[in-house]
C-alpha cells in the first residue's frame, strides 16, 4: 500500500549550535521511516550571514553547503557538506524523501558596499516612495571570496536588489528603493498587500525582474538537485516574492528533475481569500501551509471548552482547497519567543495532530519539538529572558503510525457539537479504519454508525487514554467515549 504523505519539519529555531543536525538526521532515519514519515523538511542548508550560528534565514551564499570558509566557519550551524550529503543519502536509503528550505527573498552579509541611488519609502506604506532620490552606500555586492567562483561565478550587485533597510553616507535606517534599471514603477507586483506592498521584508531585497537573477536561482536549483538527493522544496517568505516567479521556477525545477517534486510555499496569512488568490496566481503549482487552521488550533488551545469545535475547519484552506493544503500544529516561527508566536498549548496538541494526521484532507506536517522535545532560553518582546520547555507529545508517535495503519477508507464526520466532535474512517478491503473522538470539554462520547459489515466488532483506544472496550451492535452502531480535554482513536481490537 502506498504510504500517505507525512512531512516532518526536522529542526526548530533554537536547535543547538555545533553542527549536529545532519548527523542526527542520519542517525534517526530508520526510526523516522518506521513511524511512517515520508518526507523530511531540512532547514536552509547553505551559509547564512552569521555563519556557524545561522538558523539559515539570513541567506548569504546558496552554493556554500558547509564547504567553504566563509562568515567565520566552514560548517553551517547544522554540519558540513559531507555530513549533509550523508544524511540525505541515508534518508533516501530508508525510503524518506528529502525537502530543502529555499530562502530567495533576501540576502544578508554582503562582502562589499556599493554607491547606489535610493529613494526613501514610507515604512508603513511602501507604495509611497519619495520622488527625490539621493546617493548612498549600501551593502549590495556579494562576491563570495571564500568560494572563489566554484560552482557559480555569478556576482550579485545592486542591480540584483530592489531595496535595502540600511544605508551609509548618509547613515540611515528605513526602507529604501534602489534605482537598479528594473521596476521604474516601484516594487514587484503579485506580492502581499500588507504595508501597501510587501515586496520588501529585510536585508538586500532580491529583484526578480532582473532576468540574470531569475536564471541564477533556476541554475542553483538544478545544481542542488545534481549535488544532493532532492525530492522537493519549502519556499520561504512567499508573500514577499512575486507569484509569477515561483510559478515559473516550479515549472523549471520539475522539468529539470523530470519528475514531480513536493513544493510547499510559506505564504503566512490568516486570510483564506489571500491564500486562494496566491494558489490561482501560481496556477496551483505549489501547496500552501494552512495558516488559518493553525490559528484555529492556537485559539482552541487557549479558550478550552469555550471554543466551538464544530467550526474548527470553517474558513480554512483545508476545507476550501484540501489538494493544496499542508496542515501544521506549530513551526519555527510560531514557537514561543519567535516572530509569529502563536503556540498551541500542550494539552490540545494531541487533538490537533489527530485532526491533521488521521483525516483525508491536507498533507500533515509534524514539528520536531513535538516529537523529540526542545528546551531553550531567549528574550521576549518585553526584554526579559524566558526559559521555554516544549515537551514531547506522548501520543504523537502512535498518531503518526496510525496515519499509515488506520486512516483508511471513507471519512464520515460528526461535527455536531461545540465541544465533542468525531470522525470515522471506514477502512478498506485490505486495511482497517478507525473512529476518532475528541473533546475540549468534560468526559463525553459520540454515537457513531459504522454499518452492518462492522457489526459485533470490538474496539480499543490505540492511544490508551481509555482502558474500556466498545462493541458495535448488530447494525454496527456504538457510542465511543472520550476523556475530558482528550482524544481517543478507536481501532478494531484484532488489529492492535
Amino acid at each position: 500500500m502506498t504510504k500517505k504523505t507525512t512531512l516532518l519539519q526536522f529542526f526548530h529555531w533554537y536547535y543547538p549550535d555545533g553542527g549536529k543536525l545532519w548527523q542526527e538526521a542520519a542517525e534517526r532515519a530508520p526510526h523516522i521511516a518506521g513511524l511512517g514519515i515520508t518526507d523530511l523538511w531540512l532547514p536552509p542548508a547553505y551559509k547564512g550571514a552569521s555563519g556557524g550560528y545561522s538558523v539559515g534565514y539570513d541567506s548569504y551564499d546558496l552554493f556554500d553547503l558547509g564547504e567553504f570558509d566563509q562568515k567565520g566557519s566552514r560548517a553551517t550551524k547544522y554540519g558540513d557538506k559531507e555530513a549533509l550529503t550523508h544524511a540525505a543519502a541515508t534518508l533516501r536509503d530508508n525510503g524518506v524523501r528529502v525537502i530543502y528550505d529555499v530562502v530567495f527573498n533576501h540576502k544578508l552579509g554582503a562582502d562589499e558596499k556599493e554607491q547606489v541611488r535610493v529613494y526613501r519609502a514610507d515604512v508603513n506604506n511602501r507604495n509611497n516612495i519619495n520622488e527625490q532620490g539621493f546617493d548612498a552606500l549600501a551593502y549590495t555586492r556579494f562576491t563570495f571570496p571564500g568560494r572563489q567562483g566554484t560552482y557559480s561565478k555569478f556576482i550579485w550587485d545592486y542591480k540584483c536588489f530592489g531595496g535595502v533597510d540600511y544605508i551609509e553616507q548618509p547613515d540611515e535606517k528605513g526602507v529604501f528603493k534602489i534605482d537598479n534599471d528594473y521596476g521604474d514603477d516601484g516594487w514587484n507586483d503579485q506580492v502581499g498587500d500588507e504595508k501597501g506592498n510587501y515586496d520588501y521584508l529585510m536585508g538586500a531585497d532580491v529583484e526578480f525582474r532582473n532576468t540574470a537573477v531569475a536564471e541564477e536561482l533556476k541554475f542553483w536549483a538544478r545544481w542542488l538537485m545534481e549535488t544532493l538527493p532532492c525530492d522537493g522544496f519549502r519556499l520561504d517568505a512567499a508573500k514577499h516574492i512575486p507569484a509569477w516567479f515561483f510559478k515559473e521556477w516550479a515549472d523549471h525545477v520539475r522539468g529539470a528533475a523530470q519528475r514531480d517534486l513536493f513544493i510547499v510555499a510559506e505564504y503566512w496569512s490568516h486570510d483564506l481569500a489571500a491564500l486562494r488568490q496566491y494558489i490561482d496566481l501560481v496556477d496551483g503549482k505549489v501547496m500552501l501551509f494552512d495558516v488559518a487552521l493553525h490559528l484555529k488550533f492556537h485559539h482552541a488551545s487557549k479558550q478550552g471548552a469555550g471554543f466551538d469545535m464544530a467550526q474548527i475547519f470553517t474558513g480554512t484552506l483545508t476545507a476550501a482547497d484540501p489538494a493544496h493544503s499542508v496542515t501544521l500544529v506549530a513551526n519555527h516561527d510560531t514557537q514561543p519567543l519567535q516572530s509569529l508566536e502563536a503556540p498551541v498549548e500542550p494539552w490540545f496538541k494531541p487533538l490537533a495532530y489527530a485532526l491533521i494526521l488521521l483525516r483525508e484532507q491536507g498533507v500533515p506536517c509534524v514539528f520536531y519539538p513535538d516529537l523529540y522535545g526542545a528546551s531553550y532560553k531567549d528574550q521576549g518582546g518585553d526584554g526579559n529572558e524566558y526559559q521555554i520547555d516544549m515537551p514531547v507529545i506522548p501520543e504523537l508517535e502512535k498518531l503518526i503510525q496510525a496515519r499509515q495503519r488506520f486512516a483508511n477508507g471513507v471519512q464520515t464526520d460528526y461535527f455536531d457539537d461545540k465541544n465533542c466532535v468525531a470522525f470515522s474512517r471506514s477502512g478498506t478491503a485490505d486495511a482497517p479504519g478507525c473512529v476518532v473522538v475528541l473533546t475540549n470539554g468534560a468526559e463525553n462520547g459520540k454515537a457513531v454508525s459504522l454499518g452492518a459489515e462492522l457489526a459485533h466488532k470490538t474496539w480499543r483506544d490505540l492511544l490508551g487514554n481509555r482502558q474500556d472496550e466498545v462493541t458495535t451492535d448488530d447494525r454496527g452502531n456504538a457510542t465511543f467515549p472520550v476523556n475530558g480535554g482528550s482524544v481517543s482513536v478507536w481501532v478494531p481490537a484484532e488489529n492492535l
